[in-house]
């Protein structure tokens, strides 16, 4: 088992190991005495050791940082592309939703997603799953529902916080909102929903699930211009899913 302790090693003396804090080579100062042991048995040349001290301190740094990303993301639930159940799903195409996974073109020309779809039918998992992928390959990724969101930007607007708020959404390489439709909406909010996905729009990746289909997004936005306007921007060069006839994945007990 790797030592994390910043006690000195064996082989390390005081100098040393303050020269590791200071850089900062963690990994490096945890594995002191088996990357020695392991260089003296293969017999590494200089360069060969020092190389391979470098890679291992940059796989750990990016191990860190990937780690650090999914922590910082807010998702509620880890839900891996490999977790979901398609087998219970037989109505969802399960090719195609891999094929979007694995061209990830959804990050690469930032193509929104949404999801369509019956409460329990797995819409937020499968959200997840490309939402974790892109945190995996280095991007920045944020788990945020629709009411939440919403309270976040009204709550702006009093404290004058709007634009830095906004900036802080709009960072984020990859933004998933969750269960779309399950609030009404203030027109002040409407209007802050629609200024976020439009400075998203072709620049960042937005994922989106909702229960309602977008003939019925009307009903909660109470604003059709803006509406249809909103409809145009997620839909123009997306995917989207339609699980509409997808049956619930949760036990009856737990609804």
């Amino acid at each position: 088992m790797t030592n994390h302790s910043d006690k000195p090693d064996k082989n390390m003396d005081d100098q040393l190991l303050e020269i590791l804090k200071y850089l900062r080579l963690r990994n490096l100062l945890s594995q002191w005495d088996e990357i020695l042991d392991k260089a003296r048995q293969g017999r590494y040349s200089a360069e060969r050791l020092l190389t391979y001290v470098l890679e291992e301190e940059y796989r750990a740094k990016r191990e860190n940082a990937r780690l650090l990303r999914r922590q910082r993301a807010n998702i509620p639930e880890l839900l891996e592309m490999e977790t979901y159940p398609f087998s219970r799903q037989p109505k969802l195409d399960r090719k195609k939703i891999i094929s979007y996974y694995d061209r990830f073109d959804y990050m690469t020309k930032h193509r929104n997603m949404v999801w369509l779809g019956p409460t329990g039918c797995g819409k937020s998992g499968l959200a997840t799953a490309f939402l974790l992928q892109a945190i995996d390959r280095g991007h920045r990724g944020y788990f945020v529902t629709f009411p939440e969101l919403l309270q976040e930007l009204f709550q702006s607007l009093a404290d004058r916080s709007e634009a830095r708020v906004l900036r802080r959404y709009l960072c984020y390489d990859c933004l998933v909102i969750d269960e779309v439709g399950y609030v009404e909406v203030e027109p002040a909010q409407v209007g802050q929903f629609f200024t976020l996905m439009h400075k998203r729009h072709k620049k960042k990746t937005t994922i989106i699930t909702s229960n309602l289909g977008f003939a019925e997004w009307g009903s909660f936005l109470h604003n059709q211009h803006l509406t249809a306007a909103l409809i145009d921007r997620l839909t123009a060069s997306s995917h989207v899913i339609n699980m509409k006839d997808c049956d619930s994945l949760r036990d009856p007990l737990d609804e």
